[in-house]
């Protein structure tokens, strides 16, 4: 780069008067970019550091302690205040510029695609009590029907897969699902563990999808029956699904419609706890009659999973809360956060078409 190289600020503007375009026309965005541009970087990523047995963010940390590195041996040598001044808001411009225009080419601009649930022609509501109760009760009988397959007590499910046999076992029915969704997905995404364990719940996230390495991120900690669904929510991510609660509705999909007891379980397990909040929330005294009816079995799973979350407590809950609620919608995420609690109401539309 040289001495008055401003490359990277004028690509990071070329990147956001693209995005302006992309947000006028989401048809031409999803058929150029989601369907065309990005299933070859998918590809591409799959096949390079998909392959590296680490989190491949780790040489993206290297690479930003390297630029700063040279930042700092390039700064000490001009000379004079309003030199190093000028090179210091070049350099701040050219690495915003870079991050965003990679940031958006990589993946970023899959938020101006046509909607997932607009393509599928869903049309999600809020749902009354009656109707919550009716799903609620499908739901519980479909989870102690698969737990039962899985573990013949009542005694929580602490232990099933390895993780490297779980993760591979999610992509298998990630391309063998996908379609009833009319989605037709290429790539073979990574979801790792990134250690340190509990890292990723003190910063009150339990997985991420990282655009600059293309691969997802779960916490080793996470609840073995919270894992299938959340690998299956960070693929989707990683196919170029945006919204949290689309990227929940298919890791619902993709889990129920498994062959595998497992999968199966953790989805209708994690519909099911989303599904008891909504009418926790609505009738609390008729929720504490109904909750006298819960299988044991799945009642003790739930425990199992509240003991573990309570020992990572996260830093500042609301803080991450805030962070992630403010970038979604800056990305034109509407709903925000309140985004990740639409599973109910897209599980209900989908069974009302479904039949």
């Amino acid at each position: 780069m040289g001495k008055r190289d401003w490359s990277w600020t004028i690509l990071g503007v070329f990147a956001l008067l693209l995005r302006f375009l992309a947000v006028q026309f989401p048809e031409a965005t999803d058929e150029i970019y989601s369907r065309t541009f990005f299933p070859g970087i998918r590809n591409v990523i799959d096949m390079t550091l998909g392959k590296l047995p680490f989190p491949s963010v780790y040489l993206f940390i290297l690479a930003v302690f390297l630029i700063l590195g040279r930042f700092f041996l390039q700064w000490n040598k001009k000379s004079g205040a309003k030199s190093k001044l000028v090179f210091s808001v070049r350099s701040l411009l050219n690495w915003a510029g870079a991050l965003v225009f990679f940031f958006l080419m990589l993946w970023g601009y899959n938020y101006q695609r046509t909607s997932i649930i607009k393509q599928l022609g869903l049309k999600p509501q809020s749902l009354e009590l009656e109707e919550i109760k009716e799903e609620l009760s499908i739901t519980h009988r479909l989870a102690r029907q698969f737990r039962s397959q899985i573990s013949a007590d009542s005694s929580a499910i602490l232990d099933v897969l390895s993780y490297g046999q779980l993760e591979e076992l999610v992509r298998q029915n990630m391309g063998e699902n996908l379609d009833l969704l009319g989605l037709n997905f290429t790539g073979k995404p990574r979801t790792k563990l990134f250690p340190p364990p509990g890292f990723m719940r003190r910063m009150g996230i339990l997985g991420i999808y990282f655009p600059f390495t293309g691969e997802s991120y779960i916490d080793p900690t996470l609840h073995v029956l919270e894992q299938p669904f959340t690998i299956a929510h960070e693929m989707a991510h990683s196919y170029g699904i945006t919204n949290e609660g689309e990227a929940n509705f298919i890791a619902w999909v993709i889990c129920t419609n498994s062959t595998d007891p497992l999968l199966k379980y953790s989805g209708h397990l994690r519909l099911l706890l989303y599904q008891i909040r909504d009418f926790s929330t609505m009738a609390p005294e008729e929720f504490k009659e109904w909750l006298k009816a819960l299988d044991p079995g799945i009642r003790n799973d739930i425990v199992s999973i509240q003991e573990l979350n309570a020992k990572y407590p996260p830093i500042s809950l609301e803080l991450s809360r805030k962070a992630n609620d403010v970038f979604l919608k800056s990305q034109g995420v509407a709903a925000g956060i309140k985004s990740y609690q639409q599973l109910p109401m897209l599980a209900f539309a989908w069974r009302k078409r479904m039949n």
